[in-house]
């Protein structure tokens, strides 16, 4: 026999709207999801078999919901309420007892799921599923810190304006030091990756000294130029400044610094007036995370020096030191999508609670 298809449904724009929105949803259950679809495709006049076959579904449930529709229009779409006793916890309240300090009786900075439902008279179970719902996590717990620089605005503007709009060539690099990097050995030799294990190591070890990495990090190339030094002063520094200055012999240069005592020395000042292609521009007091060269710290630290074994500090410089020439020859620029304006919003401080100290 032939598929003739169903009458089409009519759709005013409202409900048509209200159901490809379901369709789009990450958050609405499966079964509404396709419900939504047997309607749009049978207000398109597709056949029920043809619908059912492109969802997965069967006629029979593509004719069910298509007559719910026809009788309650889009509230029958949606699943009424079950049998059975009511919930008889708000998970409001348990989520507002949550909030709260633990009495002290209890001894305990925040609350797990067990304990608070002791207190509460209820199961651990019914406390976790509140949290689920509100998304709390009393177990996590993060930091934060404020700049106090009186400069602040005008400092990130400036930074991120070099981001955003670097002067006509000019190059910008974000300099900073990595002090204290530990030449670590393991008493025994690694085990290494095998299918299904995980790398092994022992978790004591022989410190064989430090070293400190200054790094220049060119933001439109992502090229760094960096020296590993045994202490981190001024004369380290200037001697950092005076390679980066030979690297770059003929173009103006922006350099980008924290506010550490080192780069303020007077010697540093005036080796920076004698040299007057260069700028500085430092990021505000507590803010070094403004500056691009933390983020290449971090790459080093994950790929080169967390999980590496360094028989001395000069077997550490040296995979240091060829680290920086395998990312100098895959390197990428570093590019800042932030305006100085959302960084300043995430800035302000006014919802924090206050203290006196």
């Amino acid at each position: 026999m032939p598929n003739y298809p169903a009458p089409a449904l009519t759709l005013d724009e409202t409900t048509q709207q209200t159901l490809l929105k379901w369709t789009r949803s990450t958050t609405a259950k499966a079964a509404l999801v396709l419900r939504a679809r047997i309607i749009l495709m049978a207000s398109e006049g597709t056949a029920n078999t043809v619908i059912a076959h492109q969802l997965g579904t069967t006629a029979s449930t593509v004719i069910k919901w298509r007559h719910r529709f026809d009788y309650a229009g889009i509230e029958g779409l949606l699943d009424a309420p079950r049998a059975g006793r009511p919930r008889q916890i708000d998970h409001a309240d348990i989520v507002a007892a949550t909030l709260a300090a633990p009495p002290k009786k209890y001894g305990v900075t925040h609350w797990s799921s067990r304990l608070l439902g002791t207190h509460l008279g209820i199961g651990n179970a019914t406390v976790a599923k509140a949290w689920r719902e509100y998304g709390i996590q009393p177990w996590r717990s993060e930091t934060f810190k404020f700049s106090t620089d009186p400069e602040l605005v005008g400092k990130v503007t400036d930074v991120i304006g070099l981001y955003l709009n670097p002067p006509e060539n000019a190059v910008v690099l974000c300099i900073d030091e990595k002090s204290q990097i530990q030449a670590l050995d393991r008493t025994a030799p690694l085990l290494p990756m095998r299918m299904g294990d995980a790398e092994k190591r022992t978790h004591d070890y022989v410190r064989h000294g430090t070293s400190t990495l200054f790094a220049a990090l060119n933001v439109a190339t992502g090229e760094v130029t960096g020296a590993c030094k045994p202490k981190h002063r001024r004369q380290e520094f200037l001697a950092f400044l005076r390679q980066v200055d030979r690297a770059y012999p003929d173009q103006e240069l922006h350099l980008v610094m924290d506010n550490y005592a080192t780069h303020k020395t007077q010697e540093v000042k005036d080796w920076l007036k004698s040299h007057p292609k260069i700028s500085v521009h430092f990021t505000p007091t507590s803010g070094s995370w403004l500056n691009l060269v933390e983020v290449w710290f971090g790459i080093i630290d994950r790929q080169a020096i967390k999980r590496g074994t360094f028989t001395s500090v000069k077997d550490l410089n040296a995979k240091i030191r060829a680290f920086i020439s395998g990312w100098n020859q895959r390197k990428h620029p570093f590019v800042w999508t932030k305006t100085a304006e959302q960084v300043l919003a995430k800035a302000n401080p006014l919802g924090t609670s206050k203290t006196d100290h």
